[in-house]
């Protein structure tokens, strides 16, 4: 892509009311423009970033048998009576459409894909089975102060698995907890990412939680180093020790949770009726999980953690171009000339990149592709035409080195 032909623009600096870092820089980059507290537009680049982390869960998902679905976000009122959550859920949106007819925006979609997934799966040999959407959501939230950690329309990705007894959703559970960490491992976040147990509520003993180590997130919680495990601030004071080997020397850390999963069991069956006949023709309830990941949230922590003073420093696999290629010359000279035959032979052998054909200062190039974050920098010159040669520059090290123009992947 051309820059010259993008036609959103960087700022110098960010809307005076956005205090959280990762909508600062993202609305200064050109990621995303805000509409309202917790409710952003993604433009051309963060579309490209959050489409990147959409198909990394879709690609682990996808492997552990998830089958995608796109289930309504108009719900209508009857189904949460059925769950007895339309009052329960207190950030829940509703509305009243023609007929006086009550509704909901989807905050969450247990009290969709119950009773979906029972008009199919009815027997034994139906089940397990694992269904998941990528949705926006929506939750009324008191302070939407977060930029992308906290919005009040958002994006998430929402598994949800049947199986005929607690020992296969077990089983299940952990080949989820293995596809998240593949998934932040890609995405980023690998390495700095943790299994934290919380409260399970009227559903199990716990759930769990991934918590992303950050200086800026708004959770406590008290990693057992031995175990790489951590505990949620909210059940500390009832689990002192590391759930997993009774290690009482927790380390307070601040995170921000990306990703959580629950056995929610019988709850939501109970509710529907939904039952399945098992290999003796006996009727049984349906076991259920639930598991969730926001790409948006996940997007903002990526943000939160992988920043300098000059702006993002985007992983590879998520960076909304692989290269950012800037040319200090004049539309029709030598340097144009040159810089367009290497886009056009990139492009080709299937490089994304960035293009910054603008007519402005060297100065304020350099500045602009800090602050987008794309992890690789070349730049063509006059003085790298010298020599034949392009400066390429990695955003994260600060590596420089110069290097033959037909030795450029």
């Amino acid at each position: 892509m051309r820059q010259s032909i993008l036609f959103t623009k960087t700022l110098r600096s960010a809307p005076k009311d956005e205090v959280s870092l990762n909508a600062q820089l993202l609305i200064r980059a050109g990621f995303v423009d805000k509409l309202m507290a917790g409710v952003y537009t993604y433009l051309p680049l963060g579309l490209r970033v959050l489409n990147k982390i959409k198909n990394i869960i879709r690609e682990e998902i996808d492997a552990i048998g998830g089958q995608e679905v796109l289930m309504p976000a108009l719900h209508p009122k009857e189904n949460y009576l059925k769950t007895k959550r339309w009052d329960e859920i207190d950030v829940l949106f509703k509305l009243i459409g023609a007929g006086e007819k009550e509704y909901a925006l989807g905050s969450t979609h247990e009290e969709i894909v119950t009773p979906l997934v029972q008009k199919f799966a009815s027997s034994h040999k139906d089940l397990p089975c694992a269904v998941y959407q990528i949705q926006d959501k929506f939750r009324n939230e008191p302070r939407a102060k977060a930029g992308l950690l906290r919005g009040r329309e958002f994006s998430m990705k929402d598994l949800y698995s049947f199986h005929k007894d607690e020992k296969d959703l077990e089983a299940y559970y952990e080949k989820v907890k293995t596809a998240y960490f593949k998934i932040f491992e890609r995405c980023g976040l690998g390495g700095i990412t943790y299994l934290t147990f919380a409260s399970g509520g009227v559903f199990s003993k716990y759930s769990h939680e991934f918590q992303t180590l950050c200086d800026s997130g708004e959770d406590l919680i008290y990693l057992c180093e031995k175990c790489q495990v951590a505990v949620n601030k909210e059940i500390i004071a009832e689990q002192k020790a590391c759930p997993q080997c009774g290690n009482k020397k927790l380390a307070e850390k601040k995170a921000i949770e990306v990703g959580n999963i629950f056995p929610l069991k019988t709850k939501f069956s109970d509710a529907f009726g939904y039952k399945f006949v098992d290999e003796a023709g006996q009727q049984k309830p349906v076991i259920m999980g639930c598991y969730g990941i926001g790409p948006s949230r996940t997007m903002g922590a990526v943000v939160e953690v992988h920043h300098d003073e000059n702006g993002i420093i985007w992983p590879e696999n998520i960076a909304p171009f692989a290269t950012h290629l800037v040319s200090l010359g004049k539309a029709g000279d030598d340097v144009d000339s040159v810089a367009k035959k290497v886009y056009n032979n990139l492009t080709s052998k299937g490089v994304e990149v960035l293009w910054d054909d603008r007519d402005i200062s060297p100065g304020a190039k350099f500045a602009d592709s800090d602050l987008i974050g794309i992890p690789k920098r070349i730049v063509i010159s006059k003085k790298t035409l010298e020599s034949d040669s392009v400066e390429i520059k990695d955003r994260k090290t600060g590596e420089v080195k110069i290097i033959k123009i037909d030795e450029l992947k």
